[in-house]
């Protein structure tokens, strides 16, 4: 897992070896369970997470239905509005899978720009990439058919149409179970047809 994390840091910053180790040393890894709750509507955490291992989801519980709003999946980061804005969560992290995540929270963060300034610059670019994935993913979200945001999910994501439960996948879509089946069914008809 250590591999894992300093090949992604690599992507933005150098680190040598004696950082590699004083970074180990202040991160926490922990193991999560399929299923499991990262974050409940209602609670507060300061806590962000990055993955390592497994597929987390963001839901909110609406008139007692879920709406899936994003999947995250190995080497993508989640920092909650409640770890920036201290109010309750309006919504829940929970695993879809077996997960391992490295948790951070404003202490360790503080350790670590004060041991490692250039870890500001690594922190600012995740963000702004951050940013920048989820306003186009609202903007392909509010223009597009629900069969273009399944065409663009199996282009863009493909890993996530066999990782996620079809309830999970349609909510994600903005559809429902029974439309995502019909609409599958629709593409495979097309492509049979082309072929």
């Amino acid at each position: 897992m250590e591999k894992l994390i300093f090949n992604f840091i690599s992507k933005y910053i150098s680190l040598t070896e004696e950082e590699e180790k004083e970074f180990i040393k202040i991160n926490t890894f922990k193991s999560y369970k399929k299923g499991s709750f990262l974050l409940k509507e209602g609670e507060i955490s300061n806590k962000s997470y990055f993955i390592l291992k497994g597929c987390i989801r963001i839901f909110y519980l609406t008139e007692g239905i879920e709406k899936t709003t994003e999947f995250y999946t190995e080497l993508e980061g989640i920092n909650p509005h409640c770890a920036v804005d201290k109010k309750p969560s309006k919504y829940y992290i929970a695993c879809v899978e077996d997960c391992i995540v490295s948790e951070g929270d404003p202490k360790m963060e503080a350790i670590m720009f004060e041991k490692f300034p250039k870890f500001e610059l690594l922190f600012r670019k995740l963000n702004e990439e951050l940013f920048v994935k989820q306003q186009i993913n609202f903007d392909e979200f509010k223009t597009s058919s629900p069969e273009q945001r399944y065409l663009n999910l199996i282009q863009k994501r493909p890993d996530l149409v066999q990782r996620v439960p079809q309830h999970q996948l349609a909510s994600y879509l903005g559809i429902k179970p029974q439309s995502l089946s019909r609409l599958r069914a629709r593409i495979l008809e097309k492509e049979r047809v082309l072929c």
